[in-house]
């Protein structure tokens, strides 16, 4: 690894798992316990920094000074970058889906003070980087410049994201991830012991194309992994009551603080299917928090 990416590396802190009491669990006999990777770091947290360890390495090493990419304007995924792309002393660029607004979110505040410079594109625009995946596919990158595409979505993420399953030292059933691009889902896929289910839940509406995103991103084919598309509450980034309750709830009992994008709906679907009975009992389900509690601050309980 990239002497300076170490020195970085150095810095986080090892994820505790934690299990999670409930009376809907003690009710069905499942025991849940939560890999906190939103505990890896104050500000690069979960599961971002995991996809960019291998990226930022592969970056360095092939002499880059700027990173280009992509998100919303709470986007977790540039926030880490802006911030990490400080520390290791590189250039950043963000390129912001939407038109700016009448004042920057935090998250854009935060990204213009670590230094990265945004460029706002149009939301048709923003679709059309989606197919650019390649470290060098943005047309008009110049030189020394290195693309990360939507999330960070590249196949060094997955090696990063593997070391998660590498990090569980209990027996297990099942492997839960939220999803956005699908990308954590996939490092977890090829690295869970082949008798462990692995199951996302997708975040936005109308995901089904995840499904063939994941598959296309794996370094072979698996057969013990699945999407799960009931629980987007609308769209990404959608919330309704009943979600911001259930997380008020869960903080409340368990005083692990949860987003209402990710982690947040993917807890709230693995209760609702303990709920309906569609879990076996005498389960023992390890849920990965994928951080993104700063993304929290465009929304209220």
């Amino acid at each position: 690894m990239h002497p300076i990416l170490s020195s970085l590396k150095s810095i986080f802190a090892p994820s505790p798992l934690s299990q999670i009491t409930h009376p809907l669990l003690e009710q069905h006999h499942i025991e849940l316990w939560l890999k906190r990777d939103d505990l890896l770091h104050p500000v690069v947290s979960g599961n971002k920094w995991r996809k960019l360890k291998y990226v930022l390495d592969h970056a360095l090493s092939i002499g880059s000074d700027t990173l280009v990419s992509m998100g919303g304007a709470y986007s977790n995924h540039l926030h880490a970058l802006a911030y990490v792309g400080r520390e290791l002393g590189l250039k950043t660029i963000g390129l912001v889906r939407g038109e700016p607004g009448p004042s920057l979110t935090p998250t854009l505040i935060d990204l213009q003070q670590w230094g990265m410079e945004l460029r706002f594109v149009s939301r048709s625009d923003y679709r059309l980087l989606r197919q650019y995946r390649d470290c060098q596919a943005l047309p008009g990158l110049q030189a020394k410049q290195y693309w990360l595409p939507e999330g960070g979505a590249q196949a060094p993420a997955l090696q990063g994201v593997a070391e998660i399953v590498a990090e569980l030292d209990i027996d297990y059933d099942m492997l839960c991830v939220p999803c956005g691009t699908g990308t954590t889902l996939a490092g977890l896929i090829s690295a869970a012991p082949p008798q462990v289910s692995v199951i996302g839940f997708a975040a936005l509406k109308n995901a089904g194309f995840l499904i063939n995103d994941v598959a296309a991103i794996l370094p072979q084919q698996y057969d013990t992994w699945q999407i799960n598309l009931d629980y987007h509450f609308g769209g990404f980034a959608s919330t309704t009551i009943e979600l911001m309750a259930f997380i008020e709830d869960f903080e409340r009992q368990t005083a692990i603080e949860l987003d209402p994008v990710y982690t947040g709906k993917m807890m709230f679907g693995l209760f609702d299917l303990i709920a309906k009975q569609q879990l076996k009992p005498g389960q023992r389900i390890i849920a990965i928090h994928t951080g993104g509690l700063q993304g929290k601050r465009g929304f209220t309980c």
